[in-house]
């Protein structure tokens, strides 16, 4: 009977470790910025401030994974290979609403479901700040990202990464954004 008890507490203790790794943007204990650069700098508000979590039909399943700070890192690179030299660009992410919603009332079944529609296009709210070798300031202010086409021009259908409508607006704004303040 012992050794049942041993066996059934040892799972009992493997279950609780699996489910306490499980990664929440909303931890306390999560970063809020990337470590600092000299080019790129991206940090991000509290996380459970932001629609994606505020306004989801499955809060909990929203507020699951990586995904503030892969998307901060995403944009991070995707700005330093094109940030010309000697300028600055510091990002603060105000808030995010992902591409694709949870609709909860479809049954328990596809409750955990993010069902992806025209009617849900990935949003963010950015603060800018670009800035030239001189720390001169070219550009700044608020940037709402919005991608209402998001589905007609997904042409990477197989893409299985759930966050490419994100990065692909990261991506477009980038080019607007840099193009914009190289030319100022």
């Amino acid at each position: 009977m012992k050794p049942r008890l041993v066996v059934l507490a040892f799972a009992l203790a493997l279950a609780t470790t699996a489910t306490a790794g499980v990664r929440n943007v909303t931890d306390p204990q999560a970063p809020r910025a990337l470590p600092e650069s000299d080019s790129v700098n991206v940090r991000w508000d509290d996380p459970s401030k932001f629609s994606e979590l505020r306004y989801s039909g499955n809060r909990w399943e929203a507020a699951q994974g990586n995904w503030v700070e892969e998307l901060a890192t995403y944009m991070r690179d995707r700005a330093q290979q094109r940030l010309p030299a000697g300028q600055r660009l510091d990002v603060t992410i105000v808030d995010i609403r992902r591409a694709g919603s949870f609709e909860p009332w479809h049954g328990p079944n596809l409750q955990y479901t993010r069902i992806i529609r025209d009617v849900y296009p990935p949003r963010m709210t950015l603060n800018v700040r670009l800035t030239d070798a001189s720390g001169n300031v070219i550009s700044q202010g608020e940037r709402k990202l919005m991608d209402s086409g998001f589905l007609m021009s997904d042409s990477s259908s197989l893409n299985s990464d759930p966050l490419r409508f994100e990065k692909r607006m990261i991506d477009r704004w980038l080019t607007q954004e840099l193009r914009e303040g190289t030319q100022s």
